[in-house]
């Protein structure tokens, strides 16, 4: 089929009953318009072209355009072309899949929760949970990085390997290695698309349906959701002040899913003790750990502790996490380092559900890390992250004092808090909020059985100057409606 000429529409035209040509060219054209894939203004093929692609008489295009126009969906331009006519309404529904019922989901999916909606507009005081602020990356730097890469990309042929470009995953290992401990070479790591798709590889490799996984409770919805989408059985297992209940641990889980180093959503990273006693439960039952270490290069408290992955000896814990929150989730830069007897297992994996990822960013990433610019990039974003940690410190304390319990926040871009009333209406605290322009995060999501009323406050975003003023909003939601305080 011969291509169109340049700057007209390629539109699908299917031409097969004789006698009806030119009334099926007028529907199929007609239906375009009117369902939003040819807009007001897209030119359209000349008649001749057209006539040529469908091995059709150019009479039955002319035909068809003709009665188009007369119906004003057309309109001619002299020595232009033939157009869409301004003014003609596509319906509001556009064009959609066939509708009905007869293929259906699995039950895992058929129950699993929608992603959350983004709202309409930002919040005046968006105190959103683990969003970095894009105005802090470095867009010059990256811009130029990218675009060096793809000035270099008709050099290269073929399909890059599925765990991801060798100088990339070398390029992670090292700044993993120097800021997190972490024990790893280029061929422990692969890159995925995110955090999350490293879950889903890990859970694919490792898990058959029916098998449990223990998660943290309360946790992290979308690993939940990943493992069963697997098809296992996800195990709530509680967390206190030192980290996930290794006691609480059922023996027969296969997968164990932590956050250590900063537990999500609550903050307190796991003790010492508890992460022996975790490694040494792993050893006891033959189960495995997912350590996901999803926003550690933010402390600004303490002495961090070594990642399980360091303490590991056995070869039983897989390392997760991404530049999400240092760079941009935008990127959908991750990576997992995982047990060389999971490695093969997992580059199939990851051949098998993407093929690989985006080359030209993961070689940016790595110029980045060995020009050393993303650490001085870390080093930056923290003195900003500390700054609105500690004036959220301070609102806390003006505005909250004695109606909130504060949980540790010695790390990360969110600081949780608890209602000091255990019975308060967390949902119509979040609402009155909201209605003040405050975003704020309920922790109920987070909790797979009933837990105490509380939320967290993410500082990724949100400029520090507005920072006192959204709290001091959050306290006037906190205040009861009159008739509850009349009932009291």
């Amino acid at each position: 089929m011969d291509p169109l000429p340049s700057g007209s529409v390629d539109l699908h035209v299917s031409l097969h009953r004789r006698g009806r040509l030119a009334a099926d060219a007028y529907r199929q054209l007609r239906e375009a318009i009117l369902d939003g894939r040819l807009r007001a203004g897209d030119r359209l093929p000349a008649t001749r072209d057209l006539a040529r692609r469908l091995d059709v008489s150019r009479n039955t295009v002319l035909h068809a355009y003709q009665r188009l126009a007369a119906e004003g969906y057309l309109v001619g331009r002299a020595g232009a072309g033939t157009y869409v006519a301004e003014g003609v309404r596509a319906g509001a529904a556009g064009r959609r899949a066939p509708v009905g019922a007869a293929l259906q989901p699995r039950a895992a999916w058929a129950s699993m929760p929608p992603p959350p909606a983004p709202p309409p507009r930002p919040a005046p005081y968006d105190f959103q949970v683990g969003a970095p602020d894009p105005a802090l990356f470095p867009w010059d730097a990256w811009r130029w990085r990218v675009s060096r890469q793809l000035r270099g990309r008709r050099a290269r042929a073929g399909y890059p390997p599925p765990e991801g470009d060798p100088g990339a995953r070398a390029a992670v290992a090292r700044h993993l290695g120097v800021a997190r401990s972490v024990r790893a070479g280029a061929e422990d790591v692969i890159l995925t698309s995110g955090a999350q798709q490293a879950l889903d590889l890990v859970g694919r490799v490792l898990l058959a349906p029916g098998d449990r996984v223990a998660l943290e409770d309360p946790g992290y919805p979308p690993a939940r959701g990943a493992f069963e989408a697997l098809g296992a059985r996800a195990v709530p297992v509680r967390v206190d002040a030192e980290g996930l209940v290794v006691e609480a641990l059922p023996a027969d889980v296969r997968l164990v899913y932590v956050t250590p180093s900063h537990q999500f959503p609550l903050g307190m990273p796991m003790s010492l003790r508890r992460r022996q006693a975790l490694l040494a439960w792993s050893e006891r039952t033959g189960a495995a750990i997912v350590e996901d270490d999803y926003d550690s290069e933010f402390r600004f408290d303490g002495r961090p502790l070594e990642p399980l992955q360091a303490l590991d000896r056995q070869g039983r814990v897989v390392y997760v996490g991404s530049l999400s929150k240092v760079l941009l989730p935008t990127l959908r830069l991750g990576f997992l380092v995982a047990p060389a007897s999971l490695v093969p297992a997992l580059r199939a994996a990851k051949a098998l559900a993407d093929s690989h990822g985006p080359l030209e960013l993961q070689r940016a990433l790595a110029e980045l890390v060995d020009d050393g610019l993303l650490a001085r990039h870390v080093r930056r974003v923290l003195r900003v992250y500390r700054e609105r940690r500690d004036r959220l410190a301070a609102a806390v304390e003006r505005h909250l004092a004695g109606r909130v319990i504060a949980l540790p926040a010695s790390a990360g871009l969110h600081w949780s808090f608890l209602l000091a009333d255990a019975g308060a209406d967390e949902a119509g605290v979040v609402r009155r909020a909201q209605a003040l322009g405050v975003a704020v995060q309920p922790l109920a999501p987070y909790h797979a059985r009933p837990g105490r009323p509380g939320f967290a406050l993410g500082y990724g975003i949100i400029p520090a100057a507005r920072i006192d003023e959204g709290v001091r909003r959050l306290a006037a939601a906190l205040e009861p409606p009159p008739a509850v305080r009349a009932r009291r």
